[in-house]
């Protein structure tokens, strides 16, 4: 497994062609999985499911299709996006289970800061409850997402993945409508009063992430011929 983190801003196009590559290559058996960690200057992301009605100021940002799972999406600095290539295919080929375990991880990670991530039905990401805010109109505890994830799956490889809200602009999300939700918020982990920084939440990520993920064993050696 091999970890890259890199700095200042990664721009999209450049981050798609790499993944892309890495992803082959892990198919090909070339190429070690890799969690990719970063940041994007403020752009939107078009999911295979978009609407065109949920792009609400297509000229705020450039906008990109992205060809992962989900619909629009925010990305940009203060916000630590985690490219996951992975080989689902030596790790059960379940791509549910997979999407339960990249969910389970956002939990487990938010939890070191003492966040409780939940999962809603019918509502991708993970959120977290904000009774501080007004209650709902049917007087529900209203709820804010932290973190948002969509995968792509080529050759049993993943690429894209999710991304978590340290410290983002959170006005960058009023030009779209947030993977299709309308009626909740958006929050991050300093909107919630901690003072988490980027390498904070990085170590906790790789702290947490073997728990959910173990190491792949080595493959099994072709027997030699007769």
């Amino acid at each position: 497994m091999e970890w890259i983190i890199s700095d200042g801003l990664v721009p999209y196009p450049c981050a798609l062609a790499v993944m892309e590559a890495r992803a082959a290559a892990i198919a090909a058996g070339e190429a070690d999985e890799a969690i990719w960690l970063l940041e994007h200057p403020p752009l939107y992301t078009a999911g295979t499911s978009a609407k065109v009605a949920d792009l609400r100021d297509p000229d705020r940002f450039s906008v990109f299709e992205a060809r992962r799972g989900g619909q629009y999406t925010y990305h940009g600095p203060g916000q630590r996006v985690v490219y996951v290539m992975l080989d689902v295919g030596r790790r059960g080929r379940d791509v549910r289970r997979f999407v339960q375990d990249l969910e389970h991880w956002i939990i487990t990670t938010l939890d070191t800061f003492n966040v409780r991530g939940e999962i809603r039905a019918g509502r991708v990401g993970v959120w977290v409850a904000r009774p501080d805010k007004p209650l709902g109109p049917d007087g529900a505890i209203a709820e804010d997402k932290i973190a948002a994830l969509g995968i792509r799956l080529r050759r049993w490889v993943s690429f894209h993945g999710l991304s978590i809200n340290v410290e983002p602009d959170l006005t960058h999300f009023g030009g779209i409508v947030p993977c299709g939700i309308s009626d909740h918020g958006v929050t991050s982990l300093v909107d919630l009063g901690l003072p988490v920084t980027m390498a904070d939440l990085d170590a906790a990520l790789r702290q947490t992430f073997d728990a959910t993920f173990p190491p792949l064993a080595a493959p099994t050696a072709a027997p030699a011929p007769k």
